[in-house]
């Protein structure tokens, strides 16, 4: 019998799995194909302005997407440089298959067994989660994590042609979708896309502008593994007028605009064919050329995820400067999928009236793999929580963006996929990605979800902060930098908290919530 199993093995289910068993359980991660466990979908990159905040909390915690980045990245910048030390955001690019063995490594590590069997069902004794039926048979749990991603009743789109399936080449989950529906979950659907990939070997480069790594080898991970990859270029293009009109007179052609996908896609990186429609005034919109590997000749054309048909993609990215030798290895395509609403979730990421079931991912609709991670951490220490008779692990909208994400979802709900950016973080001049381990150290090792070795780094961490050279590290200088602003929030918020009748707690209830709503703001 498993403690916890866990249905899927993208970042949230990976993430989910590795956290349970961290907490002692025995964990299964179903999945279709073990290969693909931690499989990049997507662009090729992890973290950025708030989604690498998200991926160094993770770390603290032992997760496993930082160290994953770091033994896999082919290219490193830090962006926001220019401004101040609380919106800079690491992001890597990684190579898609040293990434995906890194995953596969760390699972191991972790002691997680995969599982290989489609999830048909839930099994559900006496109101709470009894078990998991599978193609196998059914498989009795303590407690499970739902981590679809966009495989729930999903359907793929290339212009006029649809087929089932969350990704290109591989089936949607239908049996478990319905299941969903029945049970009260279902809410609607959301749309995602992907551009199409580009043979490198057929750009010409000497034609684009050149994007270097840094030339510091900063760590997306406090724990330094040791692994460096040679580091490649990124590039820059450009659309221009004659790509903008191939694309508007395919409009009609477009899924998006035909009326076959219902689904709302994410405001922040929408479709080119969206940001030509909708920005028609704009001459130009960028394009990042992006490696996908280093024995790998694909390159990921970041800016002009599409969905139409392939012939009107070749036609235009032929029109960009610098692509018009530019072939197409595969072409880009937009998915259709459920999602829940996470208002039916508690703060654990729990259902709230079927004890024993999490939900993780963009089952719960978000977009992004750093907000799939981070939602699978803490749905995986909850589900082991549930398990093991444990205490939950609750996270804090003032002291992590995994709780201003997670107090978003479960108490706002969302209208269209959900992607975490610094604006959303009240508290963000202290929520800085370089102090994860200062804010949240102490809340790991109450959790006890830690590897000798990650206990160590922590302590060392705090050692050092209590040294008379603290004040010239980077974090000690921006903790300077920041002081007397973090101050005045906090006594802003001991008004608040004051004048709601909650009283100034340091596991802190969100503003938002009926608990703790200020007088003025009820009835």
């Amino acid at each position: 019998m498993f403690d916890v199993l866990v249905i899927g093995a993208g970042h949230a289910g990976s993430e989910a799995a590795a956290a349970a068993a961290r907490r002692g359980a025995r964990v299964g991660l179903l999945t279709f194909r073990p290969q693909d466990a931690g499989q990049m979908s997507c662009n090729p990159s992890i973290g950025g302005v708030g989604k690498g905040h998200l991926v160094r909390e993770l770390d603290v915690f032992d997760g496993l997407m930082g160290r994953a980045a770091d033994r896999a990245a082919i290219h490193r910048r830090m962006l926001n440089r220019s401004k101040g030390p609380a919106v800079w955001g690491p992001r890597v690019q990684a190579d898609r298959n040293l990434y995906r063995a890194a995953i596969a490594e760390l699972l191991r590590e972790n002691q997680v067994e995969i599982v290989i069997a489609e999830a048909l069902g839930l099994a559900i004794r006496h109101g709470r989660i009894a078990g998991i039926e599978t193609s196998l048979g059914p498989l009795p749990c303590r407690a499970a994590v739902i981590a679809t991603g966009t495989f729930l009743d999903a359907r793929l789109f290339i212009g006029e042609q649809m087929v089932e399936g969350g990704r290109r080449g591989e089936r949607a989950s239908l049996a478990l979708a319905g299941q969903v529906r029945d049970i009260g979950l279902g809410q609607g659907r959301l749309k995602t896309g992907t551009p199409p990939r580009l043979d490198g070997r057929t750009i010409d480069w000497a034609q684009l502008e050149g994007q270097p790594s840094d030339a510091d080898e900063w760590a997306m991970s406090a724990l330094d593994d040791g692994v460096r990859q040679p580091q490649l270029a990124c590039a820059i293009a450009r659309t221009n007028a004659r790509t903008h009109e191939i694309i508007a007179a395919n409009f009609g052609r477009s899924p998006l605009f035909a009326g076959a996908i219902e689904g709302r896609g994410p405001r922040y990186c929408p479709s080119i064919e969206d940001k030509v429609k909708r920005f028609a005034d704009r001459d130009a919109h960028q394009i990042f050329l992006e490696p996908e590997g280093l024995g790998d000749p694909l390159v990921y054309p970041n800016g002009i995820s599409t969905s139409l048909p392939a012939g009107v993609q070749e036609e235009f990215v032929r029109s960009i400067a610098g692509l018009e030798r530019a072939t197409i290895v595969r072409p880009g395509y937009a998915v259709e999928y459920e999602f829940v609403d996470p208002r039916r979730l508690n703060a654990a990421l729990g259902v709230a009236d079927l004890p024993g079931l999490f939900l993780a991912g963009q089952i719960n609709g978000t977009t992004g793999y750093e907000e799939a991670a981070a939602q699978g951490l803490a749905a995986g220490l909850n589900a082991a929580a549930a398990a093991l008779d444990l205490e939950e692990v609750r996270f804090d909208r003032r002291t992590s963006y995994i709780g201003v994400m997670i107090d978003d979802l479960t108490l706002q709900g969302v209208s269209e996929p959900y992607r975490m950016m610094t604006a959303r973080a009240e508290y963000r001049l202290s929520l800085r990605a370089d102090n994860a381990t200062t804010r949240l150290g102490q809340a790991v090792l109450a959790a006890d979800c830690l590897s000798d070795r990650r206990r160590d780094q922590i302590d060392a961490h705090f050692e050092r902060r209590a040294g008379t050279g603290w004040s010239a590290t980077e974090e000690g200088q921006a903790e300077v930098l920041y002081a007397p602003y973090v101050a005045r929030q906090e006594r802003e918020w001991e008004v608040v908290q004051r004048d709601s009748g909650c009283g100034f707690r340091r596991n802190w209830i969100s503003p938002r919530s009926p608990a703790c709503r200020p007088r003025w703001q009820s009835g």
